[in-house]
């Protein structure tokens, strides 16, 4: 009996993400976005209103080196400020990854390019980054770790485009939270990778009008979800589906 219930209490904690959490590495951290984070809505992931698409303020912007051509997307970190006494708050945030820091080759990496390559840095919202330092500093050390994406309800699916070219917006995506390969069935076809067309909306070229459609997603850490029939026969572009999840 006691086997069984530690069993099911694991497999609830594994369903905020089976992804582990990593080793704490260090990096930089600024914020953009003022005061209601309302500067960070859009960006380069694609998700569009971070409000209404459940990812909220605790969000950044992620450099070259972490962005990875928009495959982090949707990834989960960890940070706590460090090394700056008169500058760090206690405790830590997680924040998910939404938008791109571009490099400014202008400047020096040590003074305003600090999304410039090779740097490790994090453009908070000014929300998240008012959580672990004083708004004053403007920039802190930090330390980070990814840590398993905690999502409610299933993984959403948002098709828009027309007929032969179907547009998937693939978001709220538990666990690693980066996805990393999809693929499309309609009930009349077999599977069809799609293609990634930037940040997390993912392309099919096929007509697939009028036939239901399942998806197979696999996020970073190699873990692949199915969810059947999602969206109905009688699907539309630009309408939501909900599929399972992580």
């Amino acid at each position: 009996m006691a086997v069984v219930i530690v069993a099911l209490a694991l497999l609830s904690l594994l369903r905020g993400g089976s992804c582990q959490n990593g080793a704490w590495q260090s990096a930089y951290a600024t914020f953009y976005g003022g005061s209601d984070a309302s500067g960070t809505m859009g960006g380069a992931c694609g998700y569009g209103n971070l409000y209404s698409q459940g990812y909220g303020t605790n969000t950044a912007a992620l450099s070259t080196a972490l962005f990875n051509n928009g495959q982090t997307c949707g990834a989960c970190y960890e940070l706590q400020c460090t090394n700056s006494p008169s500058s760090c708050l206690s405790g830590t945030i997680t924040i998910t990854a939404t938008n791109f820091c571009p490099p400014n080759n202008n400047l020096p990496n040590d003074n305003g390019g600090w999304c410039n390559p090779p740097r490790v840095h994090f453009d908070l919202s000014q929300p998240a980054f008012t959580q672990i330092a004083q708004y004053s500093a403007g920039i802190v050390p930090v330390s980070y770790r990814r840590v398993p994406c905690v999502k409610t309800g299933g993984i959403r699916f948002t098709i828009n485009g027309h007929s032969y070219f179907n547009l998937v917006l693939i978001t709220n995506v538990a666990g690693a939270g980066d996805v990393q390969a999809v693929s499309i069935k309609g009930s009349n076809t077999g599977w069809e990778a799609m293609s990634q067309n930037w940040g997390q909306n993912w392309q099919s070229n096929s007509l697939l009008d009028g036939q239901s459609l399942s998806f197979q997603v696999t996020t970073s850490d190699g873990k692949t979800v199915i969810s059947y029939n999602v969206a109905p026969a009688n699907w539309q572009f630009g309408k939501t589906y909900e599929g399972e999840q992580f």
